[in-house]
C-alpha cells in the first residue's frame, strides 16, 4: 500500500488513543449548538433558584420571621427595577453585538479567503458570548415572571431575591464576556492572527496523525467495494472507532478510497474491503461525513490549502498586497518545516489488539509541497518580495529535508528561478528577486 520514504526518520511507536467520534467536531461547525445549550441550562440554573426562594420564603414563613421577610420583599422590588431594565435593553445589545460578527466575517471573506468564515462560526468566545447574552435575557424573563405582586409578608409565595442576585451576575458575566469578544473579533480581523490561527491547527493535526503512520501495511485480496449513497459533497471525516470496530468484527481491513477533503459524488466506492467476511453498506452507515465544505478535523491539506488561497489573493490585481503573501509564505515553509522529517505515508488505524483495520490515505511530501508553492509560484512575476521569501524558504527546507525529499524542492527551486527569468528582463532586477531574504524584502 505505502512504504517508508527514503531518509525519513521514523518516530518511535507509540499507543493510539481511542479515535473518538466526529459528533464533537460537526457540533462546533454549527452556530446553534451552543446557544441551546446555553437556554436549557439557564432553564435548570433558574428552577434550582426558584426552588432555593420558594424554601426561604418558607422557612421565614414557619419561623414567623415576617419583619425579616418583608425586608427581602424589599430588595427584590428594588431589584426588580433593575432586571426590567435589563429585560428591555439585552436584545437589542445582541443584535448591535453581533452585528459586528456579520462585518467581520465579510471583510475577511472579501479580504482573505471565504475558507477563513469557519474560522468566525467556531470560535469559542464567540458562541459563549452568545449564549450567555441569550441565556442572561431569558432568565431576566422567568425572574420577572416569578414575581406574584404581594407585599404582604405571610401570604406570599414568591420572593426571587435568589433569581434576581442570579440575573445581576449574568449581566455581570455578560460584560466580561463582551470585552472578550470585541478583543477576540478585532484580533480575527488581523490577517496575521488569521493566519496564526490555520497554521497551528494544521500542525496540531499533523502532530496528532503522526501516531498513526507505521512502515508497512500488508493488506489481502479487496473482495468488495462499498459505495457512497447520499448527497454530493466534500469528506469532511470518516467515523474511524466505529470503522475499526466494523473491520475487527468481520476479521477484515478496510482502506478508505477517496481522500479526505475529495468531492465525493453518490454511487461511487468510498470503502474497499480487504480479506475477512462480508462487509455490508449497512454495517458502515453514518461512518462517511460529507458536507459543503472542507474541515480541519482529518483533512491535513487543508490548511496549506486555506494559506495558499490567501497569498494567491493578496498578489490579485485587484488587491496588490505582497506583504500578506510573504506572511501566508512564513506560515507554510512553517508547517513544511515541522513535515519534513515526519513519516507521511497511509494512516494505520489499529484494534485493540494492535492489528491494522483501516487505512487512510493522506497528503505525501511531495502533496504537501506542491500545494504550499506551486501556485504561489506561478504568480510571483513583478512580485521580487515574494520571490525573495520562497527563495528563502526553499533554502531553509533544502537544510532540514533528508536526501529523499530534497528532489520536490529542488525542483521548486529551480522553476522559481526559470518563472523569474522569464519575466524580469533586466539583469540585475532578476539577481535581486531571486535573493534569498526571510522577510521578502528586509
Amino acid at each position: 500500500m505505502s512504504t517508508q520514504e527514503p531518509g525519513v526518520r521514523r518516530p518511535p511507536r507509540r499507543r493510539r488513543p481511542p479515535a473518538l467520534s466526529p459528533l464533537r467536531e460537526h457540533l462546533r461547525d454549527t452556530f446553534w449548538f451552543a446557544p441551546a445549550a446555553g437556554l436549557v441550562g439557564v432553564l435548570l440554573l433558574w428552577w434550582a433558584a426558584a426552588e432555593l426562594d420558594a424554601a426561604i420564603v418558607a422557612a421565614f414563613q414557619e419561623h414567623r420571621e415576617y419583619e425579616a421577610l418583608g425586608e427581602l420583599i424589599g430588595l427584590a422590588d428594588d431589584a426588580k427595577t433593575i432586571i426590567t431594565t435589563v429585560s428591555s435593553a439585552m436584545m437589542t445589545f445582541i443584535g448591535v453585538v453581533f452585528s459586528i460578527s456579520l462585518v467581520a466575517v465579510q471583510m475577511a471573506s472579501g479580504q482573505l479567503s471565504p475558507r477563513v468564515v469557519r474560522i468566525f462560526v467556531r470560535s469559542r468566545i464567540t458562541k459563549l458570548t452568545l449564549a450567555v447574552f441569550l441565556a442572561t435575557f431569558v432568565l431576566s424573563l422567568l425572574v420577572l415572571a416569578a414575581y406574584d405582586g404581594e407585599s404582604d409578608p405571610r401570604k406570599v409565595t414568591a420572593v426571587p431575591l435568589v433569581q434576581s442576585v442570579l440575573t445581576m451576575a449574568m449581566v455581570a458575566l455578560s460584560l466580561v464576556l463582551f470585552i472578550a469578544y470585541v478583543n477576540s473579533t478585532l484580533r480575527l480581523m488581523r490577517v496575521s492572527h488569521v493566519m496564526d490561527r490555520i497554521s497551528r491547527e494544521s500542525l496540531a493535526l499533523l502532530k496528532a496523525q503522526e501516531r498513526d503512520r507505521e512502515e508497512e501495511v500488508v493488506l489481502g485480496p479487496e473482495t468488495a467495494r462499498l459505495t457512497y449513497e447520499g448527497r454530493a459533497g466534500a469528506l469532511r471525516d470518516v467515523y474511524i472507532a466505529r470503522l475499526v470496530r466494523v473491520a475487527r468484527r468481520r476479521g477484515a481491513v478496510l482502506r478508505l478510497i477517496p481522500r479526505i477533503g475529495d468531492f465525493v459524488l453518490p454511487g461511487t466506492p468510498v470503502i474497499a474491503v480487504h480479506g475477512g467476511a462480508e462487509v455490508t453498506r449497512k454495517a458502515v452507515r453514518r461512518t462517511v461525513s460529507v458536507g459543503v465544505e472542507r474541515t480541519f478535523h482529518q483533512d491535513l491539506g487543508f490548511g496549506l490549502r486555506q494559506l495558499a488561497d490567501i497569498a494567491l489573493r493578496a498578489l490579485s490585481p485587484a488587491v496588490n498586497d505582497p506583504t500578506t503573501a510573504v506572511q501566508a509564505l512564513d506560515r507554510i515553509v512553517q508547517f513544511l518545516a515541522v513535515a519534513v522529517n515526519l513519516p507521511l505515508g497511509a494512516l494505520r488505524h489499529r484494534d485493540g489488539q494492535g492489528r491494522v483495520r483501516l487505512v487512510q490515505d493522506v497528503p505525501s511530501w511531495t502533496d504537501l509541497v506542491d500545494l504550499g508553492l506551486t501556485e504561489i509560484r506561478g504568480v510571483v512575476a513583478g512580485n521580487p518580495q515574494v520571490s525573495r521569501r520562497m527563495m528563502a524558504g526553499i533554502d531553509d527546507l533544502l537544510s532540514l529535508a533528508p536526501p529523499g525529499r530534497r528532489e520536490v524542492l529542488e525542483r521548486h527551486r529551480a522553476l522559481l528561478v526559470e518563472v523569474v527569468e522569464r519575466t524580469v528582463p533586466d539583469a540585475a532586477d532578476r539577481e535581486f528577486a531571486l535573493t534569498a531574504d526571510r522577510q521578502g524584502i528586509g
